[in-house]
């Protein structure tokens, strides 16, 4: 049986991550393993996937294991977790699982506030966020600013910004805003 709390968002088009997690019985973690390569290498064929990763656990005795498995809009994501071949996989898995499945959804900033190895229940309060991205924005512009100033200086504005912008949008996602949630994670999750 499959726990899913799975709430639409304001914005249907906007990308949309679900965190999944699973508690493995002790001794099917190969079993698990072969299980998520599989399942996996179907999600990938499907339209609007745009990736999917795994946290293994670090404490054997409890072994949860989190998927986190993105889509670029809302209705591409259910037709995943709807379909049949999903259904399939789901049958398979649960010989090797303790407990049915939980799965969340975040589809706005809250992605840039998820913690490896943990499943987190709800995002942090939106002011901690904002702060947190306001300081993650203000220190990444100003120094990727800085250091292309010299380059782009003869493009026209809103090209300049364009670029600037870009590339501070792909540092904050992939670099930044994940080394920041894990240096202020004590303060973004006080209450969890």
């Amino acid at each position: 049986m499959v726990e899913e709390s799975l709430t639409l968002s304001t914005e249907e088009d906007a990308p949309v991550t679900a965190i999944i997690s699973h508690v493995v019985r002790p001794g099917r973690e190969q079993g698990y393993e072969a299980w998520f390569h599989g399942i996996a290498a179907d999600a990938r064929t499907f339209k609007g996937h745009l990736g999917v990763s795994t946290i293994r656990p670090q404490d054997h005795s409890h072994p949860e294991y989190v998927v986190i498995l993105k889509f670029d809009r809302y209705d591409n994501l259910k037709a995943w977790l709807e379909s049949g071949v999903r259904h399939e996989w789901l049958e398979r898995l649960q010989p090797l699982i303790e407990e049915p499945e939980a799965i969340q959804t975040l589809t706005g900033l809250e992605t840039w506030f998820t913690l490896p190895n943990k499943t987190i229940k709800a995002p942090p309060p939106k002011y901690k966020m904002a702060l947190v991205t306001w300081l993650g924005v203000f220190v990444t512009l100003a120094v990727v600013s800085r250091l292309l100033a010299p380059l782009l200086s003869n493009l026209p504005i809103l090209l300049n910004q364009l670029i600037t912008t870009g590339l501070v949008v792909a540092l904050l996602t992939y670099l930044i805003m994940p080394y920041l949630t894990r240096f202020f994670k004590r303060w973004l999750y006080s209450k969890l």
